[in-house]
């Protein structure tokens, strides 16, 4: 059967005070509802299988601004308007006699059928507009999505796509009332946590797999088993480096240097890893990177292979370090040292690559742009053609994110529909530039939990150890 790729670009911004008109008796009401713990406006209306719009025309006070839905509060529920409705009754009267019992929820009705076996249904609910740094950088990460639904498109797989454009001030309520969000497979969004509470809600009412795809914060992914969330906190990130570090590096004779910078967010490494050195009883030596050259290599091992830490990321500290292991490294060419850094160093590799191989370094991450990778350069090309622009140089490249992301996901519902949770060894799919590893976080959605180091050998190859 012949697959056809669609794009649909919906631009809604709407707003839920717009366009509510109440009548003048008001809506027949079914009954009352007690305001539980954590609910929201739009989980009672498909609750009640009702539009927010009637809950609202029944309950005028919550297009206020200042409305906040708290628990123990008592709102009306509409007859809905697409229903059957009862013969007209005093309002009054019909309010009294709900006091009595709470309107009893229906189950939510969604379509059953195999995602395997149809195009997939995806939206994309993020900032997609030039105003500013969110908007521009959401675009370019959708120009990447539509680059992998392409790709899959010659590999037999259609997609249909809807997008919304929902920026920081946008009420995503609206959005979802079309029928084409309650029919996705997968939503990739929201950029903004103030919108989680509510798509969350959407996304488990209709059994949607809901991709968060950058740095926003989401408690319910604690509860909410359909959500896939890619970012991993600079804890998490931290905790596995060390980890990895105290494995790889066991049998090293680890040097740390301090680069005194007072504005230096690598303290929490540092500290951290010369505790689990502490534990593990391996010595280390701590240095100064003003310390005079004689102090210098004191704290170099000549037994063993050195690995050497700085306390900042920063690029000018960086340079000097270079600059007093090769002076020492002419003076001592047989100590042997290994350099250990952070992601920030990957946006100096022009600068420092000769010296990065020269000291076999590795540098941590949740990515790696390889732009002398023939993937990365093929999807370059086709971005340029597409766009008639080149990729933004930022790290990293939001479009080839992206692709990663789209192309995983969709990859994934169709070989194995709603049964594929992003496991390891679920298909293999080399990732361009950002893997994708989940795991269950309890009894609550995935965390991606990937994990690298990338290489920097002395025979000029640069490899990526993924975790």
């Amino acid at each position: 059967m012949t697959r056809v790729l669609r794009y649909f670009l919906l631009f809604a911004l709407l707003f839920v005070g717009a366009g509510i008109v109440l009548a003048q008796d008001g809506p027949a009401i079914r009954g009352l509802h007690k305001v539980k713990r954590k609910e929201t406006i739009f989980g009672i209306s498909r609750m009640y299988e009702i539009t927010i719009d009637e809950l609202i025309e029944a309950n005028p006070e919550m297009r206020m601004p200042d409305f906040e839905l708290k628990k123990g509060m008592e709102i009306k529920i509409p007859f809905s308007k697409h229903s059957a409705q009862p013969q007209q009754v005093n309002q009054s009267q019909q309010v009294t006699q709900s006091h009595q019992t709470e309107v009893a929820p229906q189950t939510a009705k969604k379509e059953d059928d195999d995602v395997r076996n149809r195009a997939i249904r995806l939206g994309v609910m993020l900032p997609l507009h030039d105003i500013n740094g969110d908007g521009k950088r959401m675009v370019e990460y959708y120009r990447g999505v539509l680059m992998a639904c392409d790709s899959l498109k010659k590999m037999g797989i259609s997609v249909d796509v809807h997008a919304w454009n929902t920026p920081d001030d946008a009420d995503i309520r609206p959005v979802l009332l079309d029928d084409a969000a309650t029919r996705c497979d997968l939503i990739i969004g929201p950029l903004y946590s103030k919108q989680m509470d509510v798509l969350s809600e959407f996304v488990k009412y209709y059994d949607i797999r809901l991709l968060i795809p950058f740095s926003i914060n989401a408690p319910q992914l604690t509860t909410n088993r359909n959500i896939f969330q890619v970012w991993q906190s600079p804890t998490e990130i931290n905790e596995a480096t060390i980890n990895h570090f105290m494995e790889r590096f066991k049998d090293y004779h680890p040097v740390i240097i301090d680069c005194n910078d007072s504005t230096s967010r690598k303290g929490n490494f540092t500290s951290g890893l010369r505790r689990q050195l502490e534990l593990h009883n391996i010595e280390y030596k701590v240095t100064n990177l003003k310390s005079t050259e004689d102090a210098f290599f004191k704290s170099f091992s000549t037994t063993k292979r050195n690995v050497v830490i700085l306390n900042t990321g920063r690029s000018q500290e960086l340079g000097i370090a270079f600059s007093k292991l090769n002076g020492m490294k002419v003076k001592y060419p047989e100590l042997e040292i290994t350099m250990f850094g952070y992601t920030d160093w990957l946006m100096y590799t022009s600068r420092y690559l000769e010296n990065l191989y020269k000291f076999d370094t590795y540098i941590p991450s949740v990515f790696y742009y390889n732009p002398l990778s023939p993937a990365t350069q093929r999807l370059q090309q086709k971005y340029r053609r597409n766009f008639r622009a080149d990729m933004p140089s930022q790290l990293p490249r939001f479009a080839l994110t992206g692709f990663d992301h789209a192309y995983f996901f969709l990859r994934g519902l169709h070989k194995y529909g709603k049964t594929f949770n992003g496991a390891a060894g679920m298909f293999g799919y080399p990732p361009v530039q950002t893997p994708l590893q989940f795991e269950r976080y309890g009894n609550g959605g995935l965390r991606n939990r990937a994990f690298l180091f990338v290489h920097y050998k002395p025979d000029h190859l640069v490899e990526t150890i993924r975790f």
